[in-house]
């Protein structure tokens, strides 16, 4: 059973800007579900978007957790609360 734990939090601004990166992140995920390799125009754009998204998104992860010097662990991952901004350990 995992553990949650409150190690930290952003502010609003921080939060909206990983709030922004999770919905895009999310909904391109989606769209590759739905759109073929057949327009591959449009699916090449799709995945150096994904890419490029999910770097920026890995990347908020690494400096926020080196500015706030967050907890963390081997076996575990960070995940925020959207309405209070609270950061948390995640471990199995």
């Amino acid at each position: 059973m995992a553990k949650k734990k409150i190690v930290g939090q952003v502010t609003p601004e921080e939060k909206n800007e990983i709030q922004r990166l999770f919905e895009r992140r999310n909904g391109l995920n989606e769209l590759a579900h739905i759109l073929t390799v057949d327009n591959d125009a449009l699916y090449e754009k799709l995945v150096k978007d994904f890419g490029e998204t999910v770097a920026k998104f890995q990347d908020w992860w690494k400096r926020m957790s080196e500015k706030y010097n967050w907890e963390s662990a081997e076996s575990g991952n960070w995940e925020i609360d959207f309405e209070t901004c609270d950061i948390y350990l995640v471990t199995n």
